[in-house]
C-alpha cells in the first residue's frame, strides 16, 4: 500500500455519463457548501474486474458517504463512448467521467508500471489510484492519496469512510 498526503488540489474538466454536472468541474464541484470532501477514484481501465468491485461495493454502501456529506467520483480513462457502456453495467449514483486523454490521471500522478510499455497500455499498466479531497475548509485541499502497486492494491470502503471521518464530522 502506498498512502501519501499531498495538498494541491489540480482542477480539471471531463463528461460525465452518469449523475452530476456535464461537464464535471472538478473546483467548481468540490467548492459546493454541501461537501464536507469528493473522494476521487482513478480506475484502471475499460476492462478491469476489480475497478468493477470496487464502484459496485461503493455504489451499495453510498447511503455512508452522503451521511458524512461526501461524494465519490470516478475517472475511467477511457473514451466517451467507451465509458458509457461501461457505466451501462451499473446504477451508480455517483459522478463516472471518461478521461480519454488521460489528462486529469497524468495531473494526480496515477502510477504505471513497465515502464513505457505499460504507459501505453492501461490494462496492463495502470494502477488504481485514490485521492481524498477536504472540503470543509476555504480552499479544498487533497488530504490523502493511495496509489496503487498492483491492481488489487486499492483502500476498501471502510478505509475511505475512515479517511473521511478523521477531518468531517459526520453528518456536520
Amino acid at each position: 500500500m502506498n498512502v501519501q498526503t499531498m495538498t494541491k488540489l489540480t482542477d480539471f474538466e471531463l463528461p460525465t455519463v452518469t449523475v452530476g454536472p456535464d461537464p464535471f468541474g472538478l473546483r467548481e464541484y468540490v467548492t459546493s457548501p454541501s461537501r464536507n470532501a469528493v473522494i476521487l477514484l482513478f480506475l484502471r481501465d475499460y476492462h478491469c474486474p476489480k475497478c468493477r468491485n470496487q464502484v459496485e461495493t461503493i455504489a451499495a454502501r453510498y447511503d455512508e458517504f452522503e451521511a458524512r456529506n461526501a461524494d465519490v467520483v470516478a475517472v475511467l480513462p477511457e473514451s466517451v463512448d467507451r465509458t458509457r457502456n461501461w457505466a451501462a453495467q451499473f446504477d451508480l449514483p455517483f459522478p463516472l467521467v471518461a478521461d480519454g486523454s488521460k489528462t486529469a490521471s497524468d495531473q494526480y500522478d496515477q502510477p504505471t508500471r513497465f515502464g513505457a510499455l505499460g504507459g501505453l497500455h492501461d490494462m496492463i499498466g495502470r494502477m488504481p489510484e485514490a485521492v481524498v479531497v477536504d472540503a470543509t475548509g476555504s480552499e479544498p485541499i487533497v488530504e490523502r492519496v493511495h496509489r496503487g502497486d498492483s491492481p488489487g492494491d486499492r483502500p476498501s470502503v471502510d478505509e475511505l469512510l475512515d479517511w473521511i471521518d478523521s477531518f468531517a464530522s459526520v453528518g456536520a
